[in-house]
């Protein structure tokens, strides 16, 4: 027997340390490889943990709650049980206790003479012959049986109980209990109708595996989605549907319980800073300290806007996908970047003191959407996010949103970031100044969108308004550039239809 240790692995890019969360094993549990051991949370987000190996649980060396470097072992795995040189005993393969002896073993039942073996087993070829071995007739099938039970009629042509067909054809089968009787049926169906009665219904959902891996992430029950698929099969959409409307009876319980639990006894909580917050915290810091922001500001009548989400929610090409006015602002941030590539780039520092800092454009981009969870904030991007079409940045978006609220937000999936939007109107907050993400020249605060008087063509009248606050590298993003890229990003929100152009 052989006992391995499991060592924390590096599951980002250059990650030193992450905090045991939960262990799914204990002590004497047999693992498979690939099988979840523990969830642990890195600076970048929760993951889970799959053993490298297979065998049985000697030792959890680590406790929820701790946090340990890298390289330090977690668990130890025993390969193989004590015994395992001794030969085996052959076992008769289990018996169903629905079909009693219907499955009877193919070497049949050996009595208590035949089943005396020698001291010193034969070797393979030699010992008796075969047909010098008494065996019992090898009993029918069930499935055979039935395939050829015909129906009977009684004299008055009605037609008889299964359970007597079965029995006049195969003495010893017993009546399986799922039959009872087919005497309502017509003679057209009763073969399936016995068919299904002995072999159970096979509820299969049809997805594709994308679309089911997409499920388990998420951990949704692919049997309580509504398909709507061309063959009746679960797509993507069904998925993202689904999740948001359970995230929003979430949100209702939670607000509900929130609102009745009593006061805290204690007067001062105390919260370790770990974990994604401890990043985010330290991130910040070098941030705000090392880029020099600024930040400006510019009121919008997204009314139009409102208007173009509306007839996209009643839209058949949209039809199960969540969409909110994020989505147009998400495609406007995209369709300004292109427009004034200086803000989509990094800031890259002389580190060896050799030659002069550099600005590196990117011609992608990944847009990073901010998104709080119970775990700190988290900041996940769309990849390659201007190759998208409306609907596909919709999907994007609302897969997003559901993974980071369930904590399945992967460290790739928040690396490699260009430009950032933060949509703290969600929460009320008309606008603010937010931060830069480290490794970006700029960000984007959505606010509310309130009715308010707006003056137009000389008119004072009630229009859907947004206040918009951006944050630049003032290294890279001067005042004209940074007032540019806003104008460009507003005129999106007062009129879609730029979009199309």
């Amino acid at each position: 027997m052989t006992v391995k240790k499991f060592n924390l692995p590096d599951v980002g890019e250059g990650l030193t340390e992450a905090e045991v969360v939960a262990w799914k094993v204990k002590p004497g549990d047999t693992v498979a490889i690939n099988d979840v051991l523990c969830e642990i949370e890195t600076a970048k987000s929760l993951v889970e943990l799959p053993s490298p190996f297979a065998g049985t649980v000697t030792e959890l060396l680590v406790e929820e709650g701790i946090t340990v470097e890298v390289g330090t072992a977690i668990i130890a795995v025993s390969e193989g049980h004590e015994g395992d040189s001794a030969p085996a005993t052959p076992q008769a393969p289990p018996v169903s206790p629905e079909v009693d002896e219907v499955f009877t073993p193919v070497y049949g039942k050996l009595s208590a003479e035949d089943n005396e073996q020698p001291a010193t087993s034969p070797l393979v070829g030699s010992g008796p012959k075969a047909d010098a071995v008494k065996r019992r007739a090898r009993k029918r099938p069930l499935e055979s049986v039935v395939a050829a039970a015909p129906v009977a009629e009684d004299a008055e042509g009605t037609v008889q109980d299964v359970t007597s067909v079965l029995q006049a054809n195969a003495a010893e089968v017993p009546a399986p209990k799922r039959v009872t009787s087919v005497a309502q049926e017509s003679p057209a169906t009763r073969g399936n109708s016995v068919g299904v009665a002995l072999t159970g219904l096979v509820n299969k959902v049809l997805a594709k595996p994308p679309v089911r891996k997409f499920a388990r992430d998420l951990g949704i029950d692919l049997a309580d989605v509504v398909p709507t698929g061309h063959r009746g099969e679960v797509t993507r959409e069904d998925l993202v549907s689904y999740q948001a409307q359970r995230d929003a009876e979430l949100d209702q319980a939670e607000s509900f319980w929130s609102a009745s639990k009593k006061p805290q006894d204690q007067r001062i909580e105390r919260i370790p800073v770990k974990g994604v917050r401890k990043a985010t915290a330290r991130a910040m810091v070098d941030s705000a300290f090392s880029a020099p922001h600024v930040s400006i500001f510019v009121d919008v009548d997204a009314s139009r806007t409102m208007e173009f989400v509306k007839r996209l929610k009643v839209s058949r090409d949209f039809e199960g996908i969540k969409v909110s006015p994020l989505l147009i602002l998400a495609k406007a941030v995209i369709w300004a970047a292109a427009r004034n590539p200086s803000v989509n780039a990094t800031w890259v520092d002389d580190s060896d003191g050799k030659g002069a800092a550099e600005i590196h454009v990117k011609h992608y981009m990944n847009l990073g959407i901010a998104a709080a969870t119970p775990r700190g904030l988290m900041v996940p991007n769309i990849k390659d996010a201007q190759d998208l079409s409306l609907k596909e940045l919709a999907l994007a978006l609302n897969e997003l949103a559901t993974k980071a609220r369930a904590g399945k937000t992967q460290p790739a999936e928040m690396q490699g970031g260009t430009l950032t939007v933060t949509n703290i109107g969600a929460l009320g907050i008309d606008t603010g100044t937010p931060i830069i993400n480290p490794g970006e020249v700029a960000i984007v605060a959505f606010g509310t969108i309130k009715q308010k008087p707006w003056v137009l063509d000389g008119e004072v009248i009630p229009r859907w308004i947004t206040t918009l606050g951006g944050s630049f590298d003032h290294r890279v993003v001067d005042g004209d550039l940074s007032a540019r890229f806003m104008a460009d990003v507003a005129a999106i929100l007062e009129e879609p239809a730029l979009l199309l152009d």
